[in-house]
């Protein structure tokens, strides 16, 4: 029901990103699969570099596991995200299939043009980005907010400078207790010295 919108999609998206398909020539005739836990997409490279829904017969030369959680910190391009994405059989060409999927953009404005036309589908674009440059400011001062209220009025967090002061007392007893056991080992090796003596 869904694979002919998802090739749809594809053909779409790599018709506006052409870069993607000579990055996949390479690769062609093999195949991966995606696996969002919910659901999984079975891809294969074709000669020109363009992705096709996979046979539903084909076995997958790589699979990434990417959970929607992670999906959507790929998608926000989160630098750390790519590095937890779980990957089974030939890495490089998985390596290579997610540098190629996380470089592809939506030409949304482009596409949206076509309906609108280009002032209106321009407009619309930097409103959205606007709106959505103010949802992640809003957030990240919530989230500002939330951590002083916690540290200073109900303290559930430390500060960063009580955590190093903590850090520091467990090192400088760590050291005190290491001499404190080596002069506590002199003084019982000692007597047992002089007695044979």
């Amino acid at each position: 029901m869904f694979k002919p919108l998802i090739q749809l999609v594809l053909k779409h998206l790599m018709a506006q990103n052409a870069w993607a398909a000579t990055q996949l020539t390479p690769f062609a005739q093999r195949t991966f699969t995606i696996d969002f836990k919910v659901s999984q997409v079975t891809l294969t490279v074709l000669e020109h570099g363009d992705l096709v829904i996979a046979a539903d017969t084909a076995s997958a030369d790589a699979i990434m596991h990417l959970p929607p959680s992670l999906a959507l910190r790929l998608i926000r391009q989160d630098p750390l995200a790519m590095q937890l994405v779980k990957i089974e059989g030939d890495s490089a060409f998985a390596t290579e299939i997610a540098k190629v999927l996380a470089g592809i953009r939506w030409d949304i404005e482009g596409d949206l043009s076509h309906i609108l036309g280009d002032v209106a589908a321009y407009q619309m674009v930097q409103l959205s980005q606007q709106t959505f440059q103010q949802m992640r400011r809003g957030s990240q001062q919530l989230s500002e907010m939330l951590v002083e209220y916690w540290q200073e009025e109900r303290p559930l967090l430390a500060k960063k400078a009580g955590v190093l002061h903590f850090n520091q007392s467990v090192d400088t007893l760590r050291e005190d207790l290491a001499r404190l056991q080596a002069r506590v080992d002199k003084l019982v090796n000692t007597p047992s010295q002089q007695e044979s003596t």
